[in-house]
């Protein structure tokens, strides 16, 4: 096997390789993992028309027809799940689709309906298509897409859909097939390691890999996947165009020399005198290689031959990319911080660009949620990490010409995040949260000495302990809700003991509502949201008057998708009843409540008992579109344990 696949092919010999991928197994096998996250999310988000009854070995409950979501709807769309629709046994799902000359053409596959917000899990492998009265066979991503997407997308969508599908396809494939020649135990891994390590991307959305705007060789120089080193290349802004913010903790001129180190940066300071420049009037900023070449050269070039950006070369340090692909970890010195920088690409549900509110609100949301904690004994005691974003730079679009804004907006910039490193303790370790849920190429769960060392149950209730508390600190004692996906979270351990969690991006990744805030008088002033970003992502906001979408946040990215993947891992591999995980949960909400009856107002204000809450529609949002904030009631497990 080539474990070089695509780093340096051209020509023919890229040809070869690329051959390989088609016909290898794991390229049948992210078709059948691609089939399942898109038939799931279809049928749980009601995209589809579709019926559900006891399978043979189920219980006899009767089919129901669930109906249908119209393409082309507008507003917010809300489904109610009952909680009494969860069934222990298999089900039979069938979908309906097109007439084709030999007659009706439909799906049908095996599943069961979780107790887990009603969310559904397919045996994929039972995925059979009928068509007229032939008998069943194996259905294909190309005909689930022809027959039962396309009937129902919005006008322009399915070519857009249907491109992140292919795209996730051929570069999951890509992935699996270089990594299987490298495999290695993950829990043997560091931390920065775990971050290429771990494949799976997102556990829910049929498009978790598509990375729209690399091609297969790009996705190998710079996908985290195949361990590649990146260096920046860095460049001076003239301070005029551009505008930055940092933490009250740091001084620019200290970090910046810290970051680069003073070789580099009288390196760079000779750059640009030798331009004729004036160094102590410009910023610099660091862009991906790949930024450059597909973006930030044909964006700014006009810029440059004004001696306005100047570019200075490559720093000394080596880094890796993270699983989001834009955040970076340097290599050459874990201490230094992680850098995140914008991209033209899309991937999952969104643009990878950096927008400049953002940017600009990176350390301000940072320096409030530190002080909260800081001042706050019971959230010191919980022993949470943030890892603050201390400095951010973003290129003034505004400052640019008409025609050019929109193309340079949120292209050219940078966030820095403190390191992981620096908080971690004698004898602590870290993994990704995401890493929690990682089968390895020997087929067992990353976990899997964990669990034999500590037992399912004591080192589940460790781990809500060391997440679920923290997050709902935050939520009752001061009425920020934080955007807990499993990418956002790092859980530290002792010999793969849970013992605390860390936090990280806060720049678009919090919510609150500032009237139910503890101390609204400490929430910095925040850069405004522009009207141009909320009517390409309507549901990118952070402040809001509604207490309930403040709730719903923590539920949609942590309970909903993190704890729920855990929760199947540990039912399917570790025979832990889905009830008992969420009474578990419950359980560890009950105990703070009585331990802070300050708080009651509050455990009122954000229910997280309340019968339903509300979930994104994921596949919605990429079938029919970002045009509203596409939303659906579902059931809540936490609900029976109120």
């Amino acid at each position: 096997m080539n474990t070089g696949l695509l780093l340096n092919g051209n020509g023919s010999h890229a040809a070869v390789q690329e051959y390989d991928l088609f016909v290898s197994k794991p390229y049948r096998e992210t078709e059948q993992r691609i089939m399942r996250q898109l038939m799931e999310s279809l049928l749980y988000e009601r995209l589809v028309s579709y019926t559900e009854e006891a399978d043979a070995e189920g219980s006899a409950d009767a089919a129901k027809d669930t109906g249908v979501k119209e393409a082309g709807d507008s507003g917010d769309y809300v489904r109610t799940w009952n909680a009494a629709d969860h069934a222990a046994g298999w089900r039979l799902f069938t979908v309906h689709a097109a007439t084709s000359e030999r007659g009706a053409v439909r799906y049908t596959c095996r599943g069961k309906r979780k107790l887990s917000f009603g969310r559904i899990r397919l045996d994929i492998a039972s995925l059979q298509r009928w068509e007229g009265s032939d008998g069943g066979r194996p259905a294909r991503l190309s005909e689930l897409l022809d027959e039962v997407v396309r009937p129902i997308a919005a006008s322009g969508r399915m070519a857009v859909f249907e491109e992140e599908v292919t795209q996730t396809w051929l570069k999951d494939t890509q992935a699996r097939y270089a990594s299987a020649a490298r495999a290695v135990p993950a829990a043997e891994l560091e931390y920065d390691e775990l971050e290429a390590a771990i494949l799976e991307g997102h556990p829910y959305h049929p498009c978790y890999k598509s990375r729209i705007g690399f091609s297969l060789a790009d996705n190998a120089a710079y996908g985290p996947e195949f361990s590649p080193v990146v260096k920046p290349l860095w460049v001076a802004v003239h301070e005029e165009d551009c505008q930055a913010g940092y933490s009250s903790s740091i001084r620019y001129a200290d970090f910046i020399r810290a970051e680069l180190g003073a070789d580099v940066l009288a390196q760079f300071a000779f750059v640009l005198e030798a331009a004729g420049r004036d160094a102590s009037r410009y910023l610099l900023v660091p862009v991906h290689p790949w930024q450059w070449r597909e973006s930030t050269l044909r964006t700014f070039h006009a810029r440059m031959a004004e001696g306005r950006l100047v570019v200075l070369g490559e720093g000394a340090d080596d880094y890796w990319p993270q699983q989001s692909i834009r955040t970076l970890s340097n290599a050459s010195s874990p201490l230094k911080s992680y850098v995140k920088l914008p991209m033209v690409l899309v991937n999952t549900s969104t643009s990878r660009i950096l927008a400049k509110h953002t940017v600009l609100n990176a350390p301000l949301i940072s320096d409030w949620l530190a002080r909260l904690t800081e001042e706050d004994r019971a959230g010191d005691g919980a022993g949470y990490v943030l890892l603050r974003e201390v400095a951010g730079i973003a290129y003034d679009h505004e400052a640019l010409p008409e025609p050019l804004r929109e193309r340079a907006y949120g292209t050219l910039g940078a966030i820095w995040r403190e390191s992981l490193h620096h908080y971690l303790r004698a004898g602590e370790r870290a993994v990704p949260f995401n890493g929690l849920c990682h089968i390895q190429h020997d087929g067992l769960p990353l976990i899997e000495p964990w669990i034999k060392k500590y037992g399912a149950e004591p080192w589940t209730e460790a781990l809500l302990k060391a997440s679920v508390t923290p997050l709902i600190h935050l939520l009752y004692a001061h009425g920020v809700a934080l955007e807990a996906h499993a990418q956002n979270m790092v859980l530290i351990h002792r010999e793969g003991h849970p013992a605390r969690v860390a936090f990280k991006d806060f720049h678009d990744g919090i919510r609150f509502s500032r009237a139910a805030l503890t101390a609204p008088e400490l929430c910095p002033a925040l850069h405004r949201l522009p009207p141009e970003h909320a009517a390409v992502n309507p549901n990118s906001f952070i402040e809001t008057d509604s207490t309930e979408a403040v709730r719903d946040f923590v539920h949609d990215a942590f309970f909903f998708i993190n704890l729920s993947e855990l929760c199947f891992l540990l039912e399917e591999r570790y025979e832990m009843p889905e009830d008992r995980f969420w009474e578990m949960t419950a359980c560890l909400i009950h105990e703070y409540q009585q331990e802070h009856p300050e708080h009651e107002a509050r455990f009122r204000a954000f229910d997280l008992f309340a019968e339903t809450i509300r979930v994104e529609q994921l596949t919605a949002r990429r079938v029919l579109g970002d045009s509203a904030v596409r939303l659906q009631q579902v059931s809540n497990p936490l609900y029976r344990f109120r």
